[in-house]
């Protein structure tokens, strides 16, 4: 049986529009994951804040400064499916690398005010290095 051109043309629309959902539930549990986040840190800070007034307030900003960072990963990830599979152009290539730059730069950011440190330097007291945890 020979498979005619109409006939590929629709299995690649039927593939596309699978890719093209897959892309959004992916960006849909990025945003799920940031905005969960930010509820269960809020949640822990509202818990731990009579018995540690403002001093909860640093582990408050870590956790949600996590939880951005997870969902910006994810969020990447679901650009880089979205443009792959489904808009292979030198311009879609280009707003793809201008997100993930973007993202990957306040990914950095959120490292450096979390930890203190830049992604590519070695963790404070980490095995090797010497440091004092």
């Amino acid at each position: 049986m020979e498979t005619t051109a109409d006939e590929l043309v629709t299995v690649e629309e039927v593939i596309n529009h699978w890719i093209r959902i897959l892309g959004v539930g992916i960006d849909v549990f990025g945003v799920f994951i940031i905005v969960a986040g930010i509820a269960w840190a809020t949640r822990g800070f509202f818990q731990r804040f009579p018995k540690q007034g403002g001093a909860g307030y640093d582990a408050y900003r870590i956790q949600i400064g996590r939880s951005l960072m997870l969902g910006l990963e994810v969020l990447v990830a679901a650009d880089i499916v979205k443009t792959v599979a489904l808009e292979l152009t030198f311009r879609s290539l280009g707003v793809l690398a201008g997100l993930v730059a973007i993202r990957t730069f306040l990914n950095w950011t959120l490292v450096l005010e979390i930890e203190g440190r830049w992604p590519w330097q070695p963790m404070r007291g980490a095995a090797g290095t010497g440091e004092a945890p």
